[in-house]
């Protein structure tokens, strides 16, 4: 269910904005969206675990919250970032 360091170096690279970049808006996105879809491929097969459920509704609304301060702050990096992501809206 959790991604692998490798996984996250390549999200941090492929999303950072400087070479040394891990906390900006694009790469804290990037790695929630890796983690809401892996808990999402585990809800097919599980659909009954309802504790991990809660961490996947934590995961959606911190990830909101994210794209909302990036969307006040600099509106062409959030449209960027939802199409680099395939995030809808």
């Amino acid at each position: 269910m959790s991604i692998t360091a490798d996984r996250k170096q390549e999200l941090i690279k492929d999303n950072s904005r400087t070479k040394t970049d891990t906390g900006s808006p694009e790469v804290q996105v990037a790695i929630l969206t890796e983690r809401i879809v892996n808990l999402t491929e585990h809800f097919k097969t599980h659909a009954k675990d309802n504790h991990s459920r809660r961490g996947l509704l934590m995961l959606v609304n911190k990830r909101r919250s994210l794209l909302d301060y990036l969307k006040r702050k600099d509106q062409e990096r959030y449209q960027q970032l939802i199409a680099k992501l395939g995030l809808r809206k």
